[in-house]
């Protein structure tokens, strides 16, 4: 019985057994495979493209021409003939899938970090920060028409609208056939005299223009002629048609006459829904054609080129003879002597909606149109003009046969949008009009930011160069808020509150080179201002970082200075109620968690901080310093450092005494800081900002990764021990100075300190900025949500520009990995 009773529970053992053999093997092979997932993510991770900025080069400003060395390499790359740029390093630049560029007008890097909580997404999703020097003119127009360096067609293949195909294609086109494919100057598109007659152009001598008028116009003209367009609305009397409004500009598109004309014929219908003109409109009128007439004769220079759009027409109505014209209809000339509407031109070429109102036209918007076709035409060429409106105008190139002989290819151009396009790169514009010829499908005009951005989001397929221009925020900040100049001081007075601190009471007659050498312990002192109330005195005491008072806070608060316990406090301001939310945000932002702030201290004073003071906590209430280590108010070694017999005798400022008291203990170096800091991770870089002639007293020391920083920051203890203070960095890296940042241009209207205080105060309308900017971030982080793995991400804030200059703008950098 035992056998046949214990053989069904060995065999669900051994079942059990099996079983949990089963999911071992299955969890190791679970974790392997995790593993070999997380290694490809890793390798995957370690070849895709990445952007880095030197840490010493971060610190200077980047101007446009930098800017733009970044983006023709990102987009073109060395394949392109592009070096890789000399302030910051690119690598991996054949993975780009993309580049995104936005820039937002009016807004300043002061702006940046004054809304700082606000902007979540600008400032988690981007790694890289400098500060932008912003140019003289329109910085979208630079990007699209910079000009790169001419690529090596050796080693670049020619998209298909730029081989040899498409210059036999172009050599049978009706403009190229016309005009061949060099620019000429204006006199090479002036119609001859068989052309005016081939096309019924009103001529001196000729049949059926006996009575016309001739105006005085020189023989010949030259290419630095003045073009002045023209135009006419007709009506229709018993006559015929008869000229009822007449408009003249001239070449800078300033209108120089635009009369209504009473027609000497009984008129039958008036064209209204062409012409625009109403009998009750043309009742008061008294002008004829004869006083038009003297009129065009009187304003056209003698060698004048008259330009329109069918001009024969407008010359015949007016009858004016006039022997020199271009007609924008024979310019982008159809195949079989067919022409384009002047609006299908306009629209296509100019990006510019005509004749849209159902009232009837407007001859100086058409005789304007009709100009500037012209002026383009020339300035570009036949060629370029081809090329750039050949699907939009001409719907494709013409099949050839092969056996036709090629005309020579023309030399490739250098602008930034046309290296793109030659490579077969697609290009896009969205934002407001540009003065930059692209094709009208690669250009769209929004006059909002939200119609922008709903408009890239539309698009089937990202582009690989795409550049959006948000208008909204700066159209806003130029109508809605304070003058430009009076917003930007508020806003540095602002941003300098976070590098104040208030202290005191300080003992009676307590100088104010005594508080410089005491508060300088925790870092460079920009500004000490002595306050005298009522009874007890106070200093307002300026750093130049954040991290000095930051600082300062942890550990001179509650220190005892001559028996008298002194209180270092934040000032409570409307610009500084989040505070703490905003040191945190900083401590945690990105371009900072590889960073450390240290400060050496004279030898002797580590003794006698709290522990508090190395920046582990964040509450800003730390312990007094007990009264059996002071001297005459004063650490026991902070007086020996300095040998001061007493207090009460006047001490030099903490700067003078540097050398000649501590000596070389009392300089940091490379070295040293190196030594020191190593033993917590790799420092890649140590930065020892100071003034000339004077040694540095602090240090940004970058680790290689934010472990190194923690590692440091938990061991602070014994670093004070060995004479440093140190905390989390605060000052992003690219702001050599946080004070030096949001120092504020004094103006006549701020009356020294007391004005400046004053516009510390926050306004009302700092609400609607913060709400607008708010709505700006979450477009952006849309935005940059949208793109596509291994694109380049930038984002430009133009900043502004005042009475006294150029604000600083600020570049925000990063790759987009998921």
């Amino acid at each position: 019985m035992e056998p046949s009773m214990s053989a069904p529970w060995n065999r669900q053992k051994r079942r059990r057994s099996t079983h949990a053999n089963h999911e071992e093997v299955k969890r190791i092979k679970t974790d392997k495979d995790f593993e070999g997932a997380a290694a490809a993510v890793c390798v995957c991770r370690h070849n895709a493209p990445t952007i880095s900025v030197p840490l010493d080069r971060i610190q200077q400003p980047v101007t446009v021409k930098e800017l733009l060395e970044l983006l023709h390499f990102a987009a073109l790359g060395r394949a392109g003939g592009i070096k890789q740029p000399s302030w910051c390093r690119l690598r991996h630049q054949r993975r780009i899938k993309g580049v995104n560029v936005v820039v937002v007008e009016g807004l300043t890097q002061s702006h940046f970090y004054k809304f700082y909580l606000s902007l979540q997404h600008l400032r988690t999703n981007y790694s890289t920060r400098v500060t932008f020097t912003p140019p003289s003119d329109s910085l979208v127009s630079g990007i699209f028409s910079s000009e790169v360096l001419k690529l090596d067609s050796t080693s670049v293949s020619l998209h298909k609208n730029t081989s040899s195909y498409l210059y036999k294609a172009l050599k049978w086109h009706p403009v190229i056939s016309s005009f061949g494919n060099k620019r000429r100057g204006l006199t090479a598109y002036v119609l001859t005299e068989e052309d005016m007659v081939r096309r019924r152009f009103p001529l001196k001598g000729m049949p059926g223009f006996e009575e016309f008028v001739c105006t005085l116009c020189d023989d010949c003209v030259m290419d630095s002629s003045p073009l002045y367009g023209l135009d006419c609305e007709m009506c229709l009397t018993v006559h015929g048609y008869e000229v009822v409004r007449v408009s003249l500009v001239d070449s800078d598109g300033t209108c120089v006459l635009d009369e209504l004309v009473k027609p000497k014929n009984r008129i039958i219908d008036y064209l209204t829904k062409f012409s625009g003109i109403t009998a009750a409109m043309l009742q008061p009128i008294t002008t004829t054609l004869r006083d038009v007439q003297a009129k065009l004769k009187m304003l056209l220079p003698r060698d004048a080129v008259l330009v329109g759009h069918s001009l024969e027409n407008d010359l015949q109505a007016l009858q004016l003879i006039h022997r020199h014209v271009i007609d924008t209809s024979l310019l982008y000339r159809k195949e079989f002597g067919q022409r384009f509407k002047l609006k299908i031109l306009a629209e296509a070429v100019l990006r510019r909606q005509i004749q849209r109102e159902e009232n009837g036209h407007n001859p100086t918007e058409d005789a304007t149109a009709a100009l500037q076709l012209a002026q383009y035409f020339i300035k570009a060429g036949p060629l370029k003009v081809v090329e750039r409106h050949q699907e939009v105008l001409w719907g494709g190139f013409p099949t050839l046969n092969e056996s036709n002989d090629c005309s020579s290819a023309p030399a490739q151009s250098n602008r930034f949008v046309d290296a793109l396009q030659t490579l077969g790169r697609s290009v896009t514009f969205i934002g407001k009009r540009l003065d930059v010829d692209l094709n009208i499908c690669n250009q769209q005009w929004y006059n909002s930011d939200k119609e922008v951005l709903a408009a890239f989001s539309r698009q089937s397929r990202v582009p690989f160069f795409s550049l959006l221009h948000f208008p909204s925020t700066w159209e806003r900040m130029k109508k809605c808020f304070l003058p430009l100049q009076k917003q930007n001081h508020t806003l540095c007075a602002n941003l300098k509150d976070m590098c104040v601190v208030f202290a005191g009471p300080f003992p009676d007659g307590f100088s104010k080179k005594k508080v410089r050498r005491l508060f300088h312990c925790c870092g460079p002192v920009q500004k000490i201002k002595m306050l005298n109330a009522t009874v007890r005195l106070h200093a307002e005491v300026t750093f130049e970082l954040l991290e000095g008072a930051d600082l300062a806070v942890k550990t001179l608060n509650g220190l005892v200075v001559q028996g008298q316990t002194i209180k270092v406090q934040r000032p409570v301001y409307e610009s500084v109620l989040d505070m703490d939310l905003t040191l945190s945000a900083l401590r945690a932002d990105t371009v900072n968690t590889c960073h450390l702030y240290a400060v050496q201290m004279n030898p002797g004073v580590a003794g006698s901080i709290s522990a508090k003071a190395n920046g582990c906590t964040s509450d800003g209430e730390c312990s007094g310093v007990t009264p059996d280590k002071m001297v005459d108010g004063f650490p026991l070694g902070f007086v020996n450092g300095l040998k001061t017999e007493s207090c009460d005798s006047e001490l030099p400022a903490a700067e003078d005494n540097t050398e000649s008291t501590a000596g070389t203990k009392w300089c940091l170096s490379e070295e040293t800081l190196r030594e020191t800091f190593s033993r917590f991770g790799k420092v890649e870089r140590i930065i020892l900002p100071s003034k000339p002639g004077k040694p540095a007293r602090h240090a940004c020391i970058q680790f290689e990764s934010a472990d190194g920083t923690c590692a440091a920051l938990s061991s602070s203890e014994q670093l004070q021990k060995e004479n440093y203070l140190i905390c989390p960095s605060l000052t992003p890296p690219h702001l050599g100075s946080w004070v030096a940042m949001a120092t504020p241009v004094i103006t006549a209207e701020s009356n020294g300190e007391d004005a400046e205080r004053t516009t510390m105060q926050n306004n009302p309308q700092d609400r609607n900025l913060e709400l607008m900017l708010r709505k700006l971030d979450r477009r952006l982080g849309k935005l940059f949500a949208s793109l596509p793995d291994s694109t380049l991400s930038v984002v430009v804030l133009h900043s502004l520009t005042t009475d006294r200059g150029h604000v600083p703008g600020l570049c925000l950098m990063d790759m987009k990995h998921s």
